[in-house]
């Protein structure tokens, strides 16, 4: 059998881990009732889509042994060697930046310098 490609859309893959998620039970979003997963989802993805048509893979994986209280671990798979540990309730925004996820919208005006 031969080996084939399948294209997608995605722009960042960001691994989540499906232990701490299940642990917690929500704790994200402005109401606090979504998986970081679905809050990353839904708040960040400027044009929506689903699967290979987002542009934000958030995918679910296994334990990365670390485990932490009231937080989920995540990371860009960009840049693996930053494991970012998000507690609950965390601005969305922040947890984007933080992940090195760059859609080009800025979330605040730029300064302008006067002399």
């Amino acid at each position: 059998m031969a080996i084939k490609t399948a294209k997608t859309e995605w722009r960042d893959v960001v691994l989540v881990c499906k232990k701490c998620q299940k642990k917690l039970d929500g704790g994200f979003g402005p109401d606090g009732d979504k998986t970081l997963k679905k809050a990353l989802r839904k708040y960040l993805l400027p044009g929506g889509g689903k699967g290979r048509k987002a542009e934000l893979a958030v995918i679910e994986t296994a334990c990365f042994d670390i485990c932490p209280k009231n937080a989920v671990v995540a990371v860009n798979a960009a840049n693996p060697k930053a494991l970012l540990i998000v507690p609950t309730g965390a601005d969305l925004f922040e947890v984007k930046a933080r992940l090195g996820l760059d859609d080009g919208r800025r979330l605040k005006p730029a300064l302008t310098v006067i002399d």
